[in-house]
């Protein structure tokens, strides 16, 4: 107990982690989702979210090198 009759706090949590999860989430989804509308010739909708899923690759990659580096984020 601390000093003021508390038990000690958590260590504080990086939400790096969260975002790799959700920044692989969503390559799965818009990635799925592209294939699927360029296969049924909604080929402006399939570019738009493969752009997206390319921005989260970059986002997850970026998000790993930070881990490894050891950053608390």
């Amino acid at each position: 107990m601390d000093e003021d009759g508390l038990p000690p706090r958590a260590p504080p949590r990086s939400a790096l982690t969260l975002r790799l999860w959700l920044a692989g989430f969503g390559i799965l989804l818009n990635g799925g989702a592209a294939v699927l509308l360029a296969r049924a010739g909604y080929a402006f909708l399939a570019v738009v979210l493969a752009l997206l899923a390319l921005g989260l690759v970059v986002d997850l990659a970026w998000v790993a090198h930070r881990k490894r580096r050891g950053d608390l984020g």
